[in-house]
């Protein structure tokens, strides 16, 4: 039940324009500080894994891992995903929670 709702709350925040998804446009919103959460799918390459990690790290961006990047891009209504940033605190915060 709850994998469910952090999937319909991700759609919700996509509907909402408050979510980038793509290696290098979430790579920007982190260096901007605009990111407030960031997720990162587990079957990522290393090299994306190291990057966006890193870059989170960093500037102090909490990073969740969620099961693959087809769960990440259905939840969002796009093709297969690796990597998408939340760029609103609320809805952060309680996706944060729903994946802990």
């Amino acid at each position: 039940m709850k994998q469910d709702r952090w999937i319909t709350l991700l759609g919700l925040i996509n509907r909402a324009g408050q979510l980038t998804s793509g290696e290098e446009l979430v790579l920007k919103e982190i260096k901007k500080g605009k990111a407030k959460l960031v997720l990162l799918s587990s079957d990522a390459s290393y090299n994306t894994s190291k990057k966006i990690t890193d870059k989170c790290l960093y500037y102090k961006i909490p990073l969740k891992k969620v099961k693959d990047r087809y769960m990440l891009g259905q939840a969002i209504g796009k093709e297969a995903r690796v990597v998408v940033a939340i760029l609103e605190n609320g809805f952060a915060n309680k996706l944060a929670e729903l994946l802990d």
